[in-house]
């Protein structure tokens, strides 16, 4: 449930308002953290270098969505990277609110609480899905999800507006741009899938195939 009108106010008079251009990096992994962000307009990608300093993306964050909150709850250096995917504003709160709104308000508490434990979830499957699917089926995964997560049902399927790039859902599943292209080439061909620009259609027969993935 969301927190009340009163409650929000009372945050929102704490916030303090960013504007941070496309591909600035807003967190760096392993610096230390006083503030979280609230994405009040755009898209960040959250991020580890991996071997050979290879990205691995963790998770695609938009309007709506917060991150930065995991070192004010346990103190420790950033996790990740945030670089902003797009222009984007952000609303800022330092440990010092947070601590306030945590203790002043349960709701709030448990709001932060459910949002971790989504993500921590989200971070089993993808560890487990890397083990244990081909690429094909990882890319039909991370499909799926922005379906969940973006997607608007229209007559041919599920249509998602803001696809991330080929080489984005590559640096998601462990994979290569030029592989990701061959596997959407291939569902393309298969009728599982449209693409219209950054746009793209999971079709009915892509919905039917996948039922409860």
């Amino acid at each position: 449930e969301s927190a009340s009108d009163e409650e929000l106010g009372r945050i929102s008079n704490l916030l303090v308002e960013r504007n941070v251009p496309r591909d600035t990096t807003i967190v760096a992994k392993d610096e230390p953290g006083d503030s979280m962000f609230v994405i009040a307009r755009g898209r960040v990608k959250v991020s580890i270098q991996g071997d050979g300093g290879r990205e691995v993306i963790l998770n695609i964050l938009k309007t709506g969505d917060f991150f930065g909150e995991m070192t004010l709850l346990d103190d420790l250096p950033r996790s990740a990277d945030v670089v902003a995917a797009e222009d984007t504003r952000v609303l800022i709160l330092k440990r010092e609110a947070f601590v306030e709104a945590i203790a002043s308000s349960p709701k709030t508490a448990l709001n932060i609480m459910a949002e971790l434990s989504r993500r921590l979830r989200r971070a089993d499957e993808l560890i487990s899905n890397l083990a244990l699917l081909d690429v094909a089926t990882r890319v039909a995964h991370i499909m799926i999800d922005l379906a969940k997560r973006d997607g608007e049902e229209v007559e041919e399927g599920i249509l998602i507006r803001e696809r991330p790039t080929q080489q984005d859902i590559a640096s998601m599943i462990g994979t290569s741009r030029e592989t990701v292209s061959r596997v959407l080439s291939d569902f393309q061909r298969a009728g599982l899938v449209e693409m219209r620009g950054r746009e793209f259609l999971l079709t009915r027969k892509f919905t039917v195939q996948n039922q409860g993935a």
